[in-house]
């Protein structure tokens, strides 16, 4: 069958695309950045309310979003938003930044993250395959490419694959972390680990480990608190991010008007409660203070668990060695199903751009299964290359604050589409407004600020990846 459709089909549901929200928020970060994060601020109440303030902020976002979803309920979500809002350009800077960056070097981290975990069971994939200088392709990232791939091939043969691999996976994983949150709470309540950790819970320090090992410890006061609370919200913030994937695929969606405002609240509440309460049990099994040279979990901590790998200590609290082994399977289960989502979600906003001439056009071709097909491998590509590179870690960190300036101006959105389309029917206006998009831009905004205070190097250069897209877009205007 000839493959030069352009309309999709719509046959996902609320439960369907709720599952591709949480799904694509839960992938490693809740497993692994708590650790960092203690490092950071040192204080189990600090830690918590990082947590919770970055919970509420995804779910003040998500209240906004469905205000446009609502009005426009086309394939590309975001996109669309921020081309109705403010023109071509800007519409276009948000794409190349997805593409180049944001969601195929999230894909690209997924999947790394995927391999190493499948490392602790197959040990032959610590290996090298291939080294020349500072160049090294180890097995892990063979192995990365290789799921992407699988990801990729699967969600071209037609949206019920990557429905049904999205909520078999998404369902798993919840009722997975729920276990550990359950377990981990009572058993810790049969300990005093979480009264220890929140005895003095407002002390907060910065501790880094030094190249020969020992450790500093610097007292956070004032104004150094909050630029140490904002600077670690990356963390969190990362881990909580993609919520909005399913706004692209709109297209794909029954009664998105609807369902799609929904299930961006449902999806980001679920996943709040899930994230917040994951951190208390983590705080009720282990420390919050511990040693780099400790000899099991208990003695390393919140702070130095193994490789960061806090879900995994945690568990082997509860079950011992076996634990590590259930939460390494789970993590796996988690980013395969994470990587799943983007893959599926990605291909449909490089699909809208190709429609609005702003990307490769082939990539607006449908095949038999009404999937952009094309789409899908080049962002598979990219991904691919972006695994290989091993760059993807350093993009990624430059690209949070990009995708945070583009959170803003999306929500930002709303207000000026109100001045500009006041007529424009509204099936659902955004919950709270002014007030809560008004606190969302003024949370977000200042954290942005700090950012730039505190980051600078980073956020400068997300802010030059961004910028590279103005030329780009020009170029290809000329080819038009």
């Amino acid at each position: 069958m000839s493959e030069n459709k352009t309309d999709l089909k719509r046959s996902l549901g609320l439960l369907d695309a709720t599952s591709l929200v949480a799904g694509s928020m839960i992938g490693s970060g809740i497993f692994i950045v708590t650790s960092a994060m203690a490092r950071d601020i040192g204080s189990a109440a600090w830690l918590v309310l990082i947590w919770i303030v970055t919970g509420l902020i995804t779910v003040a976002a998500a209240l906004s979003y469905g205000e446009l979803a609502g009005m426009m309920p086309k394939a590309g979500g975001q996109f669309v938003y921020i081309q109705r809002a403010y023109g071509r350009l800007i519409s276009f800077l948000y794409g190349w930044t997805v593409f180049s960056v944001i969601q195929t070097g999230v894909i690209a981290a997924i999947a790394v993250t995927f391999a190493n975990y499948a490392a602790i069971f197959f040990p032959f994939l610590d290996g090298t395959l291939l080294q020349s200088g500072s160049f090294v392709i180890a097995n892990k990232q063979l192995l990365a490419v290789f799921s992407i791939f699988i990801l990729t091939y699967s969600n071209t043969k037609g949206i019920e694959n990557g429905k049904w691999i999205q909520l078999v996976l998404t369902a798993t994983k919840l009722m997975a972390l729920f276990c550990l949150i359950i377990f981990g709470i009572y058993v810790g309540l049969q300990k005093n680990t979480l009264y220890l950790n929140f005895d003095t819970m407002w002390n907060a320090y910065k501790t880094v480990q030094n190249a020969d090992g020992t450790l500093t410890v610097t007292r956070l006061v004032g104004t150094a608190i909050l630029g140490a609370a904002t600077a670690t919200m990356v963390n969190s913030l990362f881990s909580s991010d993609a919520w909005n994937n399913v706004t692209f695929i709109a297209g794909e969606i029954k009664d998105p008007k609807r369902n799609i405002p929904r299930s961006l609240v449902l999806g980001t509440l679920i996943v709040t409660v899930v994230y917040v309460l994951a951190n208390v049990a983590y705080l009720s099994l282990l420390p919050l203070q511990g040693v780099p040279s400790g000899q099991d979990a208990l003695s390393k901590g919140i702070m130095f668990a193994a490789n960061d790998r806090v879900g995994a200590a945690a568990a082997s609290v509860i079950m011992g060695n076996t634990g590590v082994f259930l939460m390494s399977g789970l993590i796996m289960i988690s980013t395969f199903g994470c990587n799943s989502g983007l893959i599926l979600s990605g291909g449909r906003l490089f699909y809208a751009m190709a429609q609005q001439g702003l990307f490769f056009k082939n990539a607006m071709q449908l095949n038999r299964h009404q999937v952009p097909a094309k789409a899908l491998w080049l962002q598979c590509l990219w991904a691919c290359i972006l695994c290989v590179s091993g760059k993807f870690g350093d993009l990624l960190t430059y690209a949070t604050f990009a995708s945070l300036l583009f959170y803003i101006l999306t929500i930002l959105g709303v207000f000026v589409l109100r001045k500009k389309e006041p007529n424009t029917p509204r099936p659902y206006k955004a919950f709270g407004y002014p007030v809560i998009p008004a606190l969302y831009l003024i949370v977000a905004s200042g954290i942005s600020i700090t950012l730039l205070l505190y980051d600078t190097l980073n956020t400068g250069f997300g802010l030059a990846i961004v910028a590279l897209g103005i030329p780009i877009y020009y170029l290809m205007l000329k080819k038009e």
